[in-house]
């Protein structure tokens, strides 16, 4: 997978949450290109901002989106790395 087509399915992905891509897109880009190292070196798209147990089990929750991505955009406005953010009207 490209960074063009992460890009896409994070689109999709914020569009059916009632959520957006961050509009600072070098920051988005940056975060992508780097989940996308993760997934060369650990098999999985994990979250930049997350630190790795080694635990697959317990690591699946930091695959982006991660599990706790809706709940801290709820409580803060965006997610811990900043991908996704409150989608205001």
């Amino acid at each position: 997978m490209n960074e063009k087509q992460f890009l896409t399915l994070l689109k999709k992905h914020a569009k059916s949450q009632n959520i957006k891509i961050n509009p600072d897109t070098e920051l988005v880009m940056s975060l992508i290109k780097g989940m996308l190292a993760n997934e060369k070196e650990h098999g999985f798209r994990y979250c930049t901002c997350r630190i790795l147990t080694g635990d697959k089990e317990k690591d699946k929750k930091n695959i982006c989106p991660c599990a706790y991505h809706l709940e801290e955009i709820k409580s803060q406005g965006s997610c811990l790395c900043g991908i996704f953010v409150k989608n205001h009207p």
